[in-house]
């Protein structure tokens, strides 16, 4: 997807970098260290940040305006950000209880949202608390034919949790999975996109979350058509276990895929104090995205349902086949074998037991027999 978020509220000059906001001062190279504004009152103070910031906080930035500010400390940004003077972002990845316990009193975060993102969802949902809106996205990857472990799994899933409220964000991934690191680096690099602050980076996170869909369907698809190719090829090869791995997985991805649709049609539609009203157009782009992800899953699930029917099917005759061509074998067999039976019955008074040529007869007649049933066998396509 190209990025194209939300229209520009203060446009820049070319090469001119975006001003402070109010109440900032920009230090010159005689000027006094700057100082931390006066507070505001809101649903987060930001006390007591500790000095060294926990091992799970693998990034943080303070911007304003869209542009990453040097700052000394994470206190320091989350008081500027207190005084709306620009937003804090901090990303964090496996955070433990001690870890979320400390921000979540810095930062007021319920305690229903600190349970999910230290034990992880399994379930993408959307819910407001208070004025801090919380986001649990399941995240997906594909994992390449040469790099599937005994258990052959072919996607593997995480989460990402997203608090948005008044001058933070905070990102809390889970898994290895759609790793957030060139994300940041990619706004970064584009001031205009973090403009809106805390509801750029949900969309920025929605769209990387989402084009990681598409990019898992689209090596989907490329299972699915090696496995078609395959079952329907003129060797007839039968995939059955393949189909039914493939499927499997494609279930577990669906499971995945699927419950990001109702959050992604409520930040389109309903109002929410982190999300300007001009940004649910851009959601609608993401939830469009997210649509057709879905419906293709759907499609790609149909399809192997319909390939592993045939694919039993082919299996089926097959083994039809081979009962046929058993049987008449057994057919073919069956004449000397009676004929044998019957000779073995030692009786006195049987037809041709004494003639001297009675022996050789006898093969005559199995032989005729068993090429005449060979022949009428090879017509019908037993044989």
């Amino acid at each position: 997807m190209t990025w194209s978020l939300f229209p520009v509220r203060r446009p820049v000059a070319p090469g001119q970098r975006p001003p402070m906001a109010p109440g900032l001062p920009s230090p010159g190279p005689m000027d006094p260290p700057r100082t931390l504004p006066e507070r505001r009152r809101g649903d987060w103070d930001g006390v007591d940040f500790p000095q060294e910031i926990p091992d799970s906080v693998v990034n943080w930035g303070w911007y304003v305006d869209g542009t990453r500010q040097d700052c000394e400390s994470l206190a320091e940004a989350t008081a500027h950000a207190l005084a709306d003077e620009g937003f804090v972002w901090l990303g964090l990845h496996d955070p433990d209880d001690e870890d979320m316990a400390g921000l979540a009193r810095r930062f007021n975060l319920h305690p229903l949202a600190i349970e999910d993102a230290v034990e992880g969802h399994t379930r993408s949902k959307l819910e407001q608390f208070g004025r801090t809106l919380f986001l649990v996205v399941s995240t997906v990857a594909y994992v390449p034919q040469r790099e599937r472990p005994e258990t052959s799994e072919i996607v593997t899933t995480g989460q990402i949790m997203v608090f948005v409220g008044t001058g933070f964000v905070m990102t809390v991934r889970r898994g290895s999975q759609t790793s957030l690191k060139r994300l940041r680096k990619s706004m970064e690099k584009h001031p205009d996109r973090l403009l809106h602050g805390p509801a750029s980076v949900l969309y920025g996170v929605l769209d990387t979350v989402v084009d990681d869909y598409q990019q898992v369907v689209g090596d989907f698809e490329d299972d699915v058509d090696e496995v078609e190719a395959a079952v329907f090829s003129s060797e007839g090869a039968h995939e059955v276990e393949q189909i039914y791995q493939i499927k499997r997985e494609l279930i577990e991805f669906k499971r995945a895929v699927a419950p990001l649709g109702v959050p992604l049609h409520n930040l389109a539609t309903r109002p929410y104090r982190a999300i300007p009203p001009e940004a649910q157009a851009y959601f609608r782009e993401v939830a469009d995205h997210h649509t057709e992800a879905r419906e293709a899953i759907q499609s790609y699930d149909e399809v192997l349902s319909t390939i592993l029917a045939a694919s039993l099917n082919r299996l089926s005759v097959g083994q039809n086949e081979d009962m046929r061509k058993i049987s008449a074998f057994v057919a073919i067999a069956a004449v000397p074998t009676l004929i044998a039976g019957i000779y073995g019955m030692n009786f006195d008074n049987m037809p041709e037991l004494h003639y001297v040529y009675g022996y050789f007869i006898l093969w005559g007649v199995i032989i005729a027999l068993m090429g005449t049933l060979f022949v009428l066998f090879r017509r019908n396509n037993w044989l």
